[in-house]
């Protein structure tokens, strides 16, 4: 804790060093800009009347002050990047701290007809999500949600080894997400992806030589022009038919140039993140993976955004209108420059989604990175797909708990097999779920576990423990419940999967509750399933005497000079203790 804090205060110290001295250059190239265009109106006053002079002065000046501006628009940048540093070490410090809560919640990743997110509160409010994410990109946020959610139990050492490279260079993934952070754009990536998809290309082939040949012709004319061997009206005459060329794809070129403003932001931006991936060697077989869909027919693809961009910006000269019909009307520029797009399009615009896509999945790992690089204390499950047991963790705890007052427990799970857990209200049953089923989800994504030792058999997980009743569709809570079990049951038809359920049937009579929940228990034992029912109801507990494969644990409570106690232990056997007559007493809700 102390190593991180004094890390992140370093970082914060260091670019905040930075952060002055970029400050003092940008008053500095603030006053040099003023003081070349006070000097370039002294300029011309003092040489007003040579129409020579005069012209030089202002061209000296005009490209000094291009010179500058674009100078300051690097130290801006610069300085804004500075900033995004300071923010995100201040972040972390926070984080350490358990300050969280107002950092991006992910509601909009919330879905109850999910496999488990809903039931172990990975997203909202207090989320594991709002917890590690630390995505800076929309797309990157949407790729973070979908490694909690997809369920996927395959190459999960590769992705440990992704995830150990990242935590390692801390700086690096700073930097990445600093960049990112500054990515503002209008036009989602989401967007130019499916804009390529359906774009609909109208230059015709010969003008990849057309507009050369009539350019050639130009230049040819207007030196025949002014060598006085050609009349004007013919120069004339070559202009209209120039612009009559270019007006018969008029309303094609206008919905290519309205749109290409709207692209050229998000390629320029992108091309900065792009350029860092390709610069950066990575070890890890899957990041190189990442690496490798940034490449289009061995082109590095960096170069060929800056490329696109390039054209973009081109045919974005057509708002102005004197280059709209000079160049044009002699040049067919701007047929010339929808050709290469078209090129360019026709070469790389599947890979475009790839692209931004890679982009997204490195903001997504830069969080896992950065929770695996937070906590260096937790520990790797070690993957044994052969092994009897599905997961065995020593000293196991909740990574949203607070580490000074988390109670640790050990836990074995061997496949086949399902823990019935009884317990006082309040006493950990559901905490034990929640732990139980998030160090599921984490092992599959290939995060290191908050416990000190842990043997995983990958398994997909499924669970039922917050079913709710519907108004929307006009359904009871107990028929919600049924859906929720009857999905359960066709799904452990198709694959393995580790069952976490907290009080089922609880839309029921306790007598039909009891009933209805044995056979359910018996159905999944009889299937071959893996998981965890926790229950109330101590009579399902005798199902452990008819079927080897069930076991009960309990967790305790203990009423001691009239207060109700709790150590929060996970046991073997049934829970004895029950305490709501007891809290309903002390509450004096009942005498």
């Amino acid at each position: 804790m102390q190593e991180l804090e004094h890390f992140y205060k370093n970082q914060i110290s260091k670019h905040q060093t930075k952060l002055s001295n970029v400050k003092k250059q940008l008053f500095v190239s603030s006053m040099v800009r003023l003081a070349i265009f006070c000097a370039a109106i002294f300029g011309v006053y003092f040489v007003y009347g040579n129409t020579r002079l005069v012209l030089g002065v202002v061209l000296v000046a005009i490209i000094l002050f291009l010179v500058l501006v674009n100078r300051h628009s690097n130290l801006q940048y610069a300085k804004n990047l500075l900033v995004a540093l300071i923010e995100i070490n201040e972040v972390e410090l926070k984080v350490l701290k358990r300050d969280f809560h107002d950092l991006p919640a992910g509601d909009e990743f919330k879905n109850g007809e999910h496999y488990y997110s809903q039931d172990i509160d990975l997203f909202g409010k207090g989320s594991f999500y709002q917890y590690a994410n630390r995505t800076t990109l929309t797309s990157g946020s949407q790729s973070f949600a979908s490694l909690l959610t997809n369920n996927h139990i395959d190459r999960i050492e590769e992705k440990q080894e992704a995830i150990k490279e990242l935590a390692q260079i801390p700086e690096w993934r700073q930097h990445f997400s600093a960049t990112a952070s500054l990515t503002k754009t209008e036009t989602s990536t989401k967007f130019i992806a499916s804009w390529l998809k359906s774009y609909k290309f109208f230059v015709p082939s010969y003008m990849k030589f057309l507009p050369l040949v009539f350019s050639i012709g130009s230049v040819i004319l207007f030196t025949l022009y002014f060598l006085d061997v050609i009349p004007e009206s013919l120069l004339l005459f070559w202009f209209v038919v120039g612009f009559a060329i270019t007006g018969a794809y008029t309303k094609n070129i206008t919905g290519l140039v309205t749109d290409a403003s709207k692209l050229q932001s998000t390629f320029q931006q992108y091309q900065k993140l792009l350029s860092l991936l390709e610069e950066k060697e990575f070890s890890s077989t899957y990041l190189n993976e990442f690496k490798k869909e940034m490449k289009s027919n061995g082109e590095v693809v960096s170069k060929l955004i800056s490329k696109f961009s390039a054209s973009l910006n081109s045919l974005d000269r057509n708002n102005n209108l004197i280059y709209l019909i000079l160049a044009n009307g002699f040049f067919l520029r701007t047929l010339h420059h929808c050709f290469h797009l078209e090129k360019w399009m026709r070469q790389h615009g599947d890979s475009v989604e790839k692209w931004f896509e890679t982009v997204a999945k490195f903001d997504a790992y830069n969080s896992l990175g950065n929770f695996a690089f937070n906590h260096p204390k937790y520990s790797y499950p070690n993957i044994n797909e052969s092994q009897k047991v599905v997961l065995a963790s020593k000293n196991a705890g909740h990574p949203l708990l607070n580490p000074e007052k988390m109670v640790l427990n050990d836990f074995q799970i061997a496949k086949e097999h399902f823990f019935i857990i009884t317990g006082a209200n309040m006493a950990g049953k559901s905490t034990f779920l929640r732990t139980v089923s998030l160090q599921i989800v984490m092992a599959n994504a290939g995060l290191p576990l908050c416990a000190d030792e842990v043997t995983y058999s990958p398994i997909k997980l499924i669970t039922s423990m917050r079913t709710t009743d519907s108004l929307t569709d006009d359904e009871s809570y107990f028929f919600s419940e049924l859906k929720r079990l009857k999905f359960i049951v066709n799904e452990i038809q198709k694959d393995q999967y580790f069952i976490v359920l907290d009080e089922i049937l609880k839309g029921t009579n306790s007598t039909d509750k009891a009933e209805g929940s044995r056979k359910f228990v018996e159905r999944l034992v009889n299937s071959k399933a893996t998981g965890i029912i926790a229950t109330h109801d101590l009579s399902l507990c005798e199902v452990a005497e008819e079927m080897p494969e069930v076991e009960n644990h309990y967790f305790d409570a203990e009423i001691v000079d009239n207060e109700l106690h709790f150590d929060y232990r996970f046991k073997k056997g049934i829970c004895q203790n029950m305490n709501a007559s007891f809290l309903l007493k002390k509450m004096e809700i009942v005498e």
